[in-house]
């Protein structure tokens, strides 16, 4: 993401990974109609026959406004852990392709959030699985009645290998999905005329949004068989919903050509694009209001309304260093009033 996401040393740990998982929950839940349309057009169930725009008429007339938030929960379930794992394993990485002054080339620190996105994918894969099949079911008519129950039901009715269905996808689309993301970023200064430490905020935002759309775009016809082979299941009715039968991740790219043409492999990618802005915009605001009140608590802010520094605080400390420091103060202030009441009597 941009340079307004990243960590910053005078908050926690635990309170940047609070504050990315506040953010992420926020911008999901605000975002997750798009996302509802996005996979049920993916999978092809019949909310997706007629287009994208009746997509959204045919989720609300057949199953209500709440259809439109179908798999949140587990969507924000799985952030934190998520986040969890992908920081841990792009913290290790770069630490591996570190040059000796500390630095590290544009195109390794790509790779390496790739690296690590796929590794969180694959870690929490089984709640993707189940956020795909709580999506395209019938919320009316349900056949899983929760997350747990989607669990239980997919281990036992399909096996333990049924929750990785797809799986292999996510490391395959992870090259075009760098590609693009390593093609926008060479580019960016060409595109703004100046060098990338000259860039303000919003030049940060529109480059991630950029970033994301052309990378999501090479790399979406991957998650459009990732997501049919997740729905797609003999003990669900209509098999799923899926709009062609097929027998593996092979056979679903030719199924899905045959069937659609080669642009069908991009079903979905018009509420994709569309969610990218709200959900990124969304998601620095609401982090940037957390940070405020974390700095704010912290004390190096007079206010969790804006970013104006306290007064005489060094902002150079971490949290833990000023809480010493200002320990230390009032210790020394008790100590020299007791020293000045006892030289009185």
């Amino acid at each position: 993401m941009t340079a307004s996401m990243k960590r910053d040393n005078r908050m926690s740990a635990s309170q940047s990974l609070i504050s990315g998982g506040v953010a992420g929950v926020f911008s999901r839940t605000a975002t997750s109609p798009l996302d509802v349309v996005k996979i049920v057009t993916q999978v092809g169930t019949f909310h997706s026959k007629r287009g994208f725009l009746n997509a959204f008429h045919t989720v609300y007339r057949e199953e209500g406004l709440r259809a439109f938030w179908k798999g949140n929960c587990v969507a924000c379930i799985r952030i934190v852990p998520y986040s969890a794992v992908q920081l841990a394993t792009y913290n290790r990485f770069i630490q591996l392709h570190m040059d000796d002054l500390g630095r590290v080339s544009q195109w390794r620190a790509i790779v390496a959030g790739s690296v690590a996105g796929i590794v969180a994918a694959l870690v929490i894969y089984p709640s993707d699985v189940i956020k795909t099949r709580l999506v395209v079911q019938n919320s009316l008519d349900p056949a899983y009645r929760g997350v747990l129950h989607a669990l239980r039901c997919i281990y036992r009715k399909e096996g333990f290998l049924a929750l990785y269905r797809g799986a292999s996808l996510t490391v395959m689309g992870a090259v075009p999905f760098s590609c693009g993301s390593f093609l926008v970023y060479m580019n960016l200064d060409k595109l703004w005329g100046e060098p990338s430490f000259r860039f303000t905020p919003l030049q940060n935002f529109i480059n991630g949004c950029l970033a994301a759309g052309v990378a999501q775009t090479l790399s979406f016809p991957f998650e459009t068989v990732k997501r049919k082979m997740q729905a797609q299941s003999p003990v669900l009715p209509h098999y799923g919903g899926v709009d062609v039968h097929f027998t593996g991740m092979v056979d679903c790219f030719r199924q899905v050509v045959k069937a659609q043409g080669f642009l069908g492999l991009w079903n979905g990618l018009t509420a994709n694009l569309l969610k990218i802005v709200p959900y990124f915009g969304l998601m620095f605001s609401s982090f940037e209001f957390c940070k405020r009140v974390c700095l704010y608590k912290n004390g190096y802010i007079v206010s969790p309304l804006s970013y104006q520094l306290a007064p005489g605080v060094d902002q150079s400390l971490g949290p833990q260093e000023l809480r010493e420091l200002r320990r230390l103060l009032r210790n020394r202030s008790f100590k020299s009033e007791q020293s000045t009441v006892s030289n009185r009597w």
